[in-house]
C-alpha cells in the first residue's frame, strides 16, 4: 500500500486483545544506521562493522554486537544506540544507561536519546519525559524520513499520538520501502487497536526485508485475535531468525495462556528470563500466570522481582488483572487493576481497564468515574471513547427490576420484549439453580442491546465480534436483542445459555474452564426446549468422518481459534451430555464445583469423576459414534465435487452402487429435476430425507421437495414437506412464514399445528405482530387468557392497523380471566377509536350488565 493512500484515521479498529505491550516492540534499526535494516546479502567481510553491528542486533547475537563495537567510537550516537540495545535486550539497563546518557547529552534529539528516554519511561523514572520531548521536538522541523521516524516515536511515547501519526505518514511518504518506519507507524496503529492497518504496515515492511523481526512479531500481534495458528507460526518463525527474542518468548507465552497450555506458558518465559533476567513483561505475566493458578505466594514473588527493578512498574497488576478477567474473575481484576493505579495513578491504560472491569461486575457508577479520567488524559483511545459513549446509550434505556433481576432494554423494545424476558429470566434462573444445587448472587444485571456493535463495545471494547450473540460475566448478560440480528436467533435460548453461564461461572468461584461452563450452557439450552439445540449434529458427523474432531485435551484451546470455536461449543455440549449419561447429574455438579476448591482439570476430573481426560477420550469416541455412526455412514461415498462432474447415468449407477449415500441421492435429485424429471427426482429426495432426516436449510431434501410441490402446485405435499423441514430447523423463520402462508391458504385452523409454526416465527422475531396475534387467538381457544392477555399486549405495543380490535382482543382476553375493570379500560379504548365497533359494543354490554 502507498504511503500516501494511508488513511490518517487511527481511532478504529477490531475486538481488541488488550494486552499489547507497547515496550514490546521498538523498531531496531532504522533509528541506528539509515539502511541497516536492508542491508545488502553480500558476504560479511564486505561489510563496515557498524552494518554487521546492527544485523547481529536484528538476530540476537548480542555478544556480537559488543565485539564489533567496542573498537569504535562510543561517543557517536550511532555507536551508543546499537551498545546499548544490546545491553537492554539483555537486561543490563544500567550499563545500557551508561552508554547511551553521554550520547544523549552531545545528541539530545538523536537515536540514543530516544533510546535513553524509552529506557528511562520503561524504568518509571522521571527525567523520561525531559528526554523523549527533546526527541519529539525535532518533528517541527525535520524533514529527513530517520529524523521524522525517530520523532514520531517519541511522540507515541508521550502519548500525543495524533502528532505521532502525522510524522509517521510523512516518514513513510519520505521513504516508503523502510521497513523500520513502517514497522514504528504498525505499531502505532496495534496500539490504537486498529489491527487491520497494522497488519498492512507490517506486511509493507516484511515486502521490504523478509526477515524484519519488529515487523514479524508485529504481524503476528495483528493477527492474534482473527488467526491464533497463524500468529504463533509466525512467532515461532520469528525465534528462527532470532532465537534470542525476549518478545517472541513472551507472545508464544501469552498464547499458551490463553489456549490452557501454563506449562508451555511458563517454559517460554522462563527462556525469554535466560535471554534478558530483568525483563519486567516477562515477570509481570509469570506474576499472572502464579495469580490465576491461585499460586499466591509465587504471585508475590514474580511482582517484587519485576518491582525491585522498576518500582513504579504498575503493569505487572494491571497484566495480572487482564488475565483475571480474562478468566471470569472480573472482582479480582477490579481489585489488581486498583493495586497498579496506587502505582500509576494517571496511567490511561490502567484506568480504561478499571472502567471496563468494572462494567464486567455491574458497576456502572463506577466505571463511568474510571473511565471519564482516563479520557481526561488520553483521549484518542477508542475503547474508553467507545465505553463512555455506551454508557451514554444506556441512560437511555428502560430499566425494571424485579426480585433479583435487573433488566435493562432499549425503550423502543422494552414494551414487547419485558415480559418476556423477565418471565424467563426467572425460570431459568429457578430451573438452573434448582438442578445445580445452587444460589447464584444477585443482583443480576441482564442488558439487551438492539444494535450488535453497541453489544460487542458492551462486550470487548471495540465493534465486531460477529458470530457471538451473547456474554456473560458471572453478575452481568448481555445479548443481542432479534432487531440486532434479523430473523438469525432465537434469542430467547440465548439468554438461557448466558444465565446456564451465572450458575456455573459463581458456583466454581469463576474458575470453570471455557469447555465446560460453554458446554453446560450449550447443553441446558437443548434441556429447556428441544428446538433451543444446537443446530450442528450434521457437521459434526461430517467432522468425524473427516477424522476432524477436536481431542478432549485440546477443547479448551479450541476457543480461542476462530476457525474451529462452533465446532468447540458443540462438541463440548456433547461432552456435557455424555459426562451427564455416565455420571449423572450429581457427578457434573461435582465437577463444576470442584473448580471452586482451585484444582485444575486434571486434578478436578480426578477428585470428582475418578477419571481423566484420555478415559473419558474412549468413552465420549464410543458415545458419538453410537450417536452420530449412522449419520456419518449416510455422509459416506463420493465427495461433492466428483459427483457435481458425473452425467445422469453415471449419477444412476452410482445411487445403485451407493443407495445408502446422502449426497449420492441429492446428486441424483438435483440432476434430475434438471433433466424434467420431477417425480423421479422426488423419489430420490425422499430417500435422502430418509437417509438424514435432521438435514435443514437451503438445499436440504425437504426444502428441495417443498419448492418442487409448489411448481406443481400441489399444496397439500407442500406443507408436509415444510412442516418437516421446520420440525428440524427451528431458526428457519422464511420457511415457518411460508408455511404459515400456505395453511392459511388451505383453511387449516387446528390450533396444534397453527399454533407450533407460529411459535416458530415469534421465537426468532418477536416483533412481528402479526404471529402474536394469532397465537393470542389460539390461546383464548385453549382457555388460556392469560398467555392471551400477554400475546395481545405485544400487538398492542407494535402498533397494529387496526387498534380497535387489538384493544378488544386485550380486552377480552381480559374478561375471561375476570379481570373485569381492566376489560372495560381496553374496551373502552377501543370504542373511542371505532364508537360503532360491534365486538367492543357487545363486551362492554357485559360488562357493565353484570354477564358472566
Amino acid at each position: 500500500m502507498n504511503a500516501a493512500d494511508r488513511p490518517v484515521r487511527l481511532w478504529s479498529g477490531f475486538p481488541p486483545s488488550r494486552r499489547f505491550s507497547v515496550s514490546a516492540l521498538a523498531a531496531v534499526l532504522l533509528f541506528t544506521v539509515p539502511g541497516a535494516a536492508q542491508a545488502p546479502r553480500r558476504p560479511p567481510q564486505s561489510l563496515q562493522p557498524l552494518q554487521l553491528a546492527a544485523r547481529a542486533l536484528l538476530e540476537g547475537r548480542y555478544d556480537e554486537v559488543d565485539q564489533l563495537t567496542d573498537t569504535l567510537d562510543a561517543r557517536d550516537p550511532a555507536i551508543a544506540t546499537l551498545k546499548g540495545r544490546a545491553a537492554i535486550a539483555r537486561g543490563r539497563y544500567d550499563q545500557a544507561d551508561a552508554v547511551l546518557r553521554p550520547a544523549a547529552s552531545r545528541a539530545p534529539s538523536s537515536a540514543a536519546a530516544l533510546e535513553l528516554g524509552l529506557l528511562q519511561q520503561m524504568l518509571g523514572r522521571p527525567d523520561a519525559s525531559a528526554t523523549l520531548g527533546k526527541v519529539a521536538a525535532l518533528g517541527d522541523t525535520a524533514t529527513d524520513a530517520a529524523d521524522l521516524a525517530r520523532a514520531a516515536r517519541a511522540l507515541r511515547a508521550l502519548g500525543r499520538f495524533q502528532e505521532a501519526n502525522a510524522a509517521y505518514r510523512d516518514a513513510a511518504a519520505a521513504a516508503p520501502g523502510d521497513p523500520a518506519i513502517n514497522t514504528g507507524w504498525g505499531e502505532l496503529f496495534l496500539e490504537k487497536y486498529n489491527r487491520k492497518e497494522a497488519a498492512k504496515s507490517f506486511q509493507d515492511a516484511l515486502q521490504s526485508d523478509q526477515k524484519y523481526v519488529p515487523a514479524a512479531l508485529g504481524l503476528a500481534e495483528a493477527l492474534a485475535d482473527d488467526n491464533p495458528p497463524q500468529a504463533m507460526s509466525i512467532a515461532r518463525h520469528v525465534l528462527e531468525i532470532n532465537p534470542s527474542s525476549v518478545p517472541a518468548f513472551i507472545f508464544i507465552a501469552r498464547q499458551a495462556v490463553d489456549e490452557g497450555h501454563h506449562d508451555e506458558a511458563r517454559q517460554s518465559l522462563e527462556k525469554a528470563l535466560a535471554v534478558n533476567p530483568s525483563s519486567l513483561e516477562a515477570h509481570a505475566w509469570l506474576a499472572a500466570l502464579a495469580y490465576i493458578e491461585d499460586r499466591n505466594e509465587a504471585f508475590e514473588a514474580e511482582a517484587a522481582k519485576a518491582l525491585a527493578i522498576a518500582p513504579g512498574y504498575a503493569e505487572v497488576y494491571r497484566i495480572t488483572g487482564e488475565l483475571a478477567a480474562h478468566n471470569y474473575r472480573f472482582d479480582e481484576a477490579v481489585a489488581l487493576t486498583r493495586k497498579a493505579l496506587t502505582l500509576s495513578p494517571k496511567d490511561p491504560h490502567a484506568l480504561s481497564d478499571l472502567g471496563m472491569h468494572l462494567m464486567r461486575t455491574g458497576d456502572e457508577t463506577a466505571a463511568r468515574t474510571a473511565l471519564d479520567e482516563a479520557f481526561k488524559i488520553d483521549p484518542y483511545d477508542v475503547v474508553t471513547f467507545n465505553l463512555l459513549g455506551l454508557l451514554d446509550t444506556l441512560d437511555k434505556f428502560t430499566t425494571v427490576r424485579d426480585g433479583d433481576i435487573i433488566l435493562r432494554m432499549d425503550k423502543g423494545e422494552a414494551p414487547v420484549l419485558q415480559e418476556y424476558a423477565l418471565a424467563l429470566a426467572h425460570q431459568a434462573l429457578t430451573t438452573l439453580a434448582a438442578r445445580y444445587e445452587f444460589t447464584p448472587r444477585g443482583p443480576i444485571l441482564i442488558e439487551i442491546f438492539p444494535k450488535h456493535d453497541d453489544f460487542a463495545v458492551r462486550t470487548a471494547g471495540l465493534p465486531g465480534m460477529i458470530g457471538a450473540l451473547g456474554a456473560c460475566f458471572g453478575r452481568v448478560v448481555t445479548i443481542d436483542s432479534p432487531r440486532a440480528r434479523p430473523g438469525e436467533f432465537q434469542w430467547e435460548a440465548t439468554l438461557w445459555h448466558e444465565l446456564a453461564h451465572v450458575i456455573t461461572l459463581q458456583m466454581s468461584n469463576q474458575r470453570v474452564p471455557r469447555w465446560l461452563t460453554e458446554g453446560i450452557s450449550v447443553y441446558e439450552e437443548k434441556r429447556a426446549r428441544p428446538e433451543w439445540a444446537r443446530q450442528m449434529d450434521v457437521e459434526f458427523a461430517e467432522v468425524l468422518e473427516r477424522g476432524e474432531a477436536v481431542k478432549l485435551r485440546e477443547l479448551n484451546a479450541a476457543f480461542t481459534d476462530p476457525r474451529r470455536i462452533s465446532l468447540a461449543y458443540y462438541q463440548a455440549s456433547q461432552l456435557v451430555e455424555y459426562l451427564v449419561t455416565a455420571y449423572g447429574d450429581a457427578g457434573l455438579r461435582k465437577l463444576v464445583r470442584s473448580y471452586a476448591l482451585g484444582l485444575d482439570t486434571d486434578a478436578a476430573l480426578n477428585s470428582a469423576l475418578n477419571t481423566d481426560f484420555d478415559r473419558l477420550q474412549v468413552g465420549f469416541d464410543q458415545s458419538v459414534d453410537r450417536t452420530f455412526g449412522p449419520m456419518r455412514r449416510a455422509l459416506a461415498g463420493p465427495d461433492e465435487e466428483s459427483l457435481a462432474a458425473l452425467t445422469l447415468p453415471a449419477l444412476r449407477a452410482q445411487a445403485a452402487e451407493h443407495a445408502r449415500s446422502y449426497p449420492v441421492q441429492m446428486a441424483l435429485g438435483r440432476a434430475l429435476v434438471k433433466s424434467g424429471e420431477v417425480d423421479e427426482g422426488m423419489q430420490a429426495f425422499e430417500r435422502a430425507a430418509a437417509l438424514m432426516p435432521m438435514a435443514r436449510g437451503h438445499g436440504s431434501p425437504h426444502q428441495e421437495m417443498a419448492a418442487l410441490a409448489l411448481q406443481k402446485k400441489d399444496r397439500a405435499r407442500a406443507i408436509a414437506e415444510l412442516q418437516a423441514l421446520v420440525s428440524v430447523d427451528f431458526d428457519n423463520i422464511e420457511a415457518a412464514r411460508q408455511l404459515a402462508s400456505l395453511m392459511q391458504e388451505a383453511g387449516i385452523t387446528d390450533p396444534a399445528r397453527v399454533g407450533h409454526v407460529y411459535a416458530r416465527i415469534v421465537a426468532v422475531d418477536p416483533f412481528d405482530g402479526a404471529a402474536h396475534r394469532v397465537i393470542g387467538r389460539i390461546a383464548m381457544e385453549r382457555n388460556e387468557p392469560d398467555v392471551a392477555a400477554r400475546e395481545f399486549r405485544a400487538v398492542l405495543a407494535l402498533g397494529p392497523v387496526d387498534l380497535a380490535a387489538s384493544y378488544t382482543d386485550l380486552a377480552e382476553s381480559y374478561f375471561k380471566s375476570g379481570k373485569r375493570a381492566d376489560a372495560k379500560k381496553q374496551t373502552l379504548a377501543a370504542l373511542e377509536i371505532a364508537p360503532t365497533y360491534a365486538r367492543a359494543q357487545d363486551l362492554l354490554l357485559k360488562l357493565t350488565g353484570g354477564q358472566p
